[in-house]
């Protein structure tokens, strides 16, 4: 690669910053939005010649979301094996509950699709469905990358999506560990919010770091105006103190009551 070519694909480290604290690609030129789709695929081990991942106009921000094809490599490369440990139905929602293992790391999260005058093959969809967004949820969380897969993207409305640009240099091997963008850590008791999704009527999110041995903790809530507590904490980068209620016989599962904001900017900021 040349040396002009490189400075032409360099991006701006504001522009790096916008895309960590607020996911919106829409900053980026064509070219750098090249060098970020490989940047991506490379620091999870995939081949970005496949398309993993597809661009999505989502609330006023482009963002990357995973395809099918995401998640089948991602579960060979880091060898991830899943169970499903529950299935049950709350107030018309079919909720199926995922666990992935990578060595001596565990993650879970579920999948929740509405239930309510479903009947025969839609019923018997809706189910497969839910259980295919849990397995796919799941697999994103304990891979570190928290963003919306394509179950997800198909319960929203439809919205306009791009095709990632077609120059793409392919990647030959695994990177290995990836290189996370690190951001401040929050004082104690308070976690960023990561994943975000909204499967009426539950909304649910990752808190990074919460179990001694840095995996998520999954949170939920039915209650909207704490959903959107948590959704605006997911979109602005700031961290959540979280109030919550275990989930019985599952340590890595809560149900969300309410949220209180730590912002570093603004460290005062109220948060009920």
């Amino acid at each position: 690669m040349t040396t002009a070519l490189a400075t032409h694909d360099a991006i701006d480290p504001a522009v790096i910053a916008q895309v960590i604290l607020h996911g919106d690609l829409s900053k980026l030129t064509p070219t750098q939005k090249v060098s970020y789709y490989n940047a991506v695929c490379r620091s999870v081990g995939l081949n970005p010649l496949t398309k993993p991942f597809q661009y999505l106009t989502l609330n006023g921000r482009e963002i990357l979301y995973a395809g099918r094809d995401a998640t089948d490599q991602l579960r060979k490369v880091h060898r991830v094996s899943l169970d499903i440990t529950a299935r049950e139905v709350v107030e018309d929602t079919y909720v199926v509950t995922a666990r992935a293992t990578v060595g001596d790391r565990h993650d879970s999260s579920i999948g929740a699709v509405p239930m309510a005058g479903l009947k025969g093959e839609a019923r018997a969809n809706a189910m497969m469905k839910a259980e295919t967004k849990a397995k796919r949820r799941v697999t994103l969380a304990i891979c570190g990358l928290g963003m919306l897969d394509e179950t997800e993207v198909a319960s929203l409305e439809a919205l306009p999506t791009v095709d990632p640009a077609p120059t793409v240099e392919a990647v030959p091997a695994p990177m290995g560990d990836s290189d996370m963008a690190i951001l401040d850590d929050p004082p104690p008791g308070f976690f960023y919010v990561s994943g975000y999704t909204f499967n009426a009527p539950w909304h649910e999110a990752a808190l990074p770091g919460w179990n001694a041995d840095g995996s998520s903790l999954v949170v939920s809530t039915k209650l909207h105006a704490t959903g959107k507590l948590l959704a605006k904490a997911a979109e602005r980068g700031l961290a959540i103190k979280p109030d919550i209620t275990m989930k019985q016989g599952r340590p890595s599962e809560a149900y969300l009551n309410g949220v209180q904001f730590y912002d570093a900017a603004q460290p005062d900021e109220p948060g009920r």
